[in-house]
């Protein structure tokens, strides 16, 4: 997203002012959960004065679905690991719903209806 910076007689990378403001607007991005490629787009949105914020509120629009749809699938992960670790016994028994689960052994899954 930067330029490789210039570095000095000791090795060391030196940022002007301008460059330190953008790597923070990527870090606060990234810190939001923009990909690299959003933060591209915000970038060149940032530093365009006429741009529309149409197209600033479409990005961060288009965010929000995407981390509405991640933690759904968080909260279902925490559902299913929930049920294994409730369905398992702890104990000295060789036997583990879990592992049975990973392993795609159906016969432990509580989601498929058994033959009666």
């Amino acid at each position: 997203l930067l330029p490789a910076p210039e570095r000095g007689e000791n090795g060391y990378r030196s940022y002007s002012e301008r460059e330190i403001e953008i790597l923070r607007f990527v870090q606060r991005a990234r810190k939001l959960g923009f990909s690299i490629r959003d933060v591209e787009s915000l970038l060149a949105l940032w530093s365009d004065r006429q741009r529309a914020s149409a197209e600033v509120k479409g990005l961060a629009r288009a965010h929000i679905e995407d981390v509405e749809r991640r933690i759904k699938e968080l909260e279902s992960m925490r559902r299913t690991l929930s049920d294994l670790v409730n369905r398992c016994h702890g104990n000295d028994r060789p036997d583990c719903p879990i592992l049975d689960n990973l392993a795609g052994e159906h016969a432990c899954d509580h989601h498929e209806e058994q033959p009666e």
